[in-house]
């Protein structure tokens, strides 16, 4: 399983994804995100999914993008050109798969800005190849093992939320999903790029690095539950 995070406030993106491979009993690292800068065209790109379906995707996607001039100018243009590809992919790939009991899956977030963009965007590509925009009333898309993380989102990142606060939530949301599912796991990768600049910011993160934060987190959460109010439960505990 895989989990990756696109988020989209007012200030710029977030690109998070962990590097776990699963195979039966194997555990083995692998980059699930990869970011383009062309000029003043910075693109980055997350799966979940099938590998050979991703690598394959990946490849056309990366041929396109570097074919002769670069010929696109908005952000939308660049996520139907994948769409289009997926489907390619599909057309070749599909029945095989189907055939060794395998589905054909691959969900995708693209964001990024190009030079006629007006603002930063983020989008969802589902496996068929259609896809939506993320927008400003639920700011960001989770792809591969979405339970864990969620709820913490919901509760606490808006369109208006800083970069700093949203990537500090983004990151509580993969620790959540980190402790609750096996298939998760670090290194941690990190994409920032705040609006306008037309520039990413990339990192990864090592387990030993945020260890401390996720360890005060938990401390803190433990100390934040024996502070709720209590007389609520009072008839339910009375002989306690």
């Amino acid at each position: 399983m895989t989990y990756c995070l696109g988020i989209k406030v007012k200030g710029g993106l977030i690109a998070l994804a962990d590097t776990r491979i699963t195979a039966g009993t194997n555990a083995t690292t692998s980059r699930k995100i990869s970011t383009h800068q062309i000029g003043k065209n910075s693109i980055f790109l997350m799966t979940s999914g099938l590998r050979s379906v991703r690598d394959k995707a990946i490849t056309y996607f990366e041929e396109e993008l570097l074919e002769g001039d670069f010929k696109f100018n908005k952000m939308y243009k660049v996520v139907n050109s994948f769409g289009e590809l997926l489907r390619r992919v599909a057309k070749e790939d599909k029945a095989a798969l189907a055939s060794s009991g395998l589905n054909f899956n691959l969900h995708t977030i693209i964001g990024g800005q190009l030079q006629e963009d007006d603002t930063h965007k983020l989008y969802l590509v589902y496996p068929e190849g259609n896809w939506i925009e993320i927008g400003e009333a639920t700011p960001f898309a989770i792809i591969g093992n979405t339970g864990f993380g969620q709820p913490i989102l919901n509760r606490a990142v808006t369109f208006d939320s800083s970069l700093r606060f949203a990537l500090k939530t983004g990151f509580l949301s993969f620790d959540s999903t980190r402790v609750s599912a096996s298939d998760v796991g670090y290194p941690l990768d990190i994409v920032i790029y705040k609006t306008d600049s037309f520039e990413m910011n990339e990192q990864r993160f090592t387990y030993d690095e945020l260890k401390p934060i996720a360890k005060e987190w938990a401390e803190m959460l433990k100390e934040s539950v024996k502070q709720l109010p209590e007389d609520w439960m009072d008839n339910l505990l009375k002989q306690e």
